[in-house]
């Protein structure tokens, strides 16, 4: 599919700035909306159009692609009320403001590719999981995941293509969950949680970013995709390849149930198994550049 330009919401979060240099790097216009315009153009610089409201786009601009991205981080404060009411407003409402945009369009982009998560399968111990799996409605976390979709589901109804991306734990040099796991471990910090079993589904940054391209291109995929490497690891492997990466001891051992204590159930994404199995990419012969966990961590964190 011929691409002219892309507008990306989150496009100055760790993953939305990558995909802004997707966009360069293809000679896609990239547009950004974004509340924070300091912020978002200092991020990005010339590399994207930055427009607090959408409107400010103009109706002659093309654009033939969604990249869905914004909402407030998961991991973070406690999940309050307030807090959980956030998550989902963030998700929800920018999902519906950008699909009420797309409908005052005379010309509809063609195919909304939005950012989802694999916690929208709650947790289910060494059992594989894959995109048939049903949700877990009493867990928040897929709660959260599944009124994302809906919202982004929407779309369909002017004529989009939908993809939901059900991310992994994205693995990258200069965001997410690896800077915050690598820092303590540097330090000879790291350490096993609960008995260390519990499976961590991941993927390396630039397969991500191979499969949001093909997302996009590839006008016979739609529906939920499971965006995660091949090989999950247990936490304790997880911490041991880290640990053999950066040359640093592992010893330590945190307890689930102080972590419980400390997060409430927000410890979930830390002390339960999500073992998820990427079935719709490998259908379709898809190659993951990293498919191994060690020399993933190597190639993000070699000096």
């Amino acid at each position: 599919m011929l691409m002219r330009g892309v507008l990306v919401t989150g496009a100055s979060g760790f993953i939305g700035a990558h995909v802004v240099d997707l966009c360069a790097a293809r000679g896609w216009d990239a547009w950004a909306w974004t509340r924070d315009a300091g912020r978002a153009s200092a991020r990005l610089g010339a590399r994207a159009r930055v427009v607090t409201r959408l409107d400010d786009i103009p109706a002659e601009a093309a654009i033939d692609a969604v990249v869905n991205l914004a909402g407030a981080p998961v991991f973070g404060p406690p999940w309050t009320r307030a807090r959980r009411q956030l998550l989902i407003d963030s998700r929800v409402q920018t999902t519906e403001a950008v699909t009420g945009w797309c409908r005052r369009r005379a010309s509809v982009p063609r195919v909304m590719a939005s950012a989802s998560a694999i916690g929208f399968y709650g947790t289910a111990g060494d059992a594989w999981l894959d995109e048939t799996s049903p949700p877990q409605p009493q867990a928040f976390q897929s709660r959260l995941c599944v009124a994302r979709e809906a919202a982004t589901d929407a779309a369909r109804e002017l004529g989009m293509r939908v993809v939901n991306l059900r991310l992994g734990l994205v693995l990258g040099a200069d965001g997410g969950i690896l800077p915050q796991l690598a820092r303590p471990a540097k330090f000879g910090m790291a350490a096993v949680i609960g008995d260390g079993r519990q499976w961590m589904s991941w993927i390396h940054l630039e397969d991500v970013l191979r499969v949001l391209e093909l997302a996009l291109a590839d006008i016979t995929l739609e529906g939920p995709i499971n965006v995660v490497a091949p090989q999950p690891a247990r936490q304790r492997d997880f911490q041991r390849a880290l640990t053999r990466v950066l040359r640093r001891p592992l010893w330590l051992r945190v307890p689930g149930v102080v972590l419980h204590l400390a997060l409430g159930e927000m410890a979930e994404l830390l002390v339960r198994s999500q073992r998820v199995a990427p079935r719709r990419l490998n259908e379709r012969g898809f190659g993951f550049r990293h498919p191994e966990l060690e020399p993933a961590l190597r190639a993000l964190l070699k000096p």
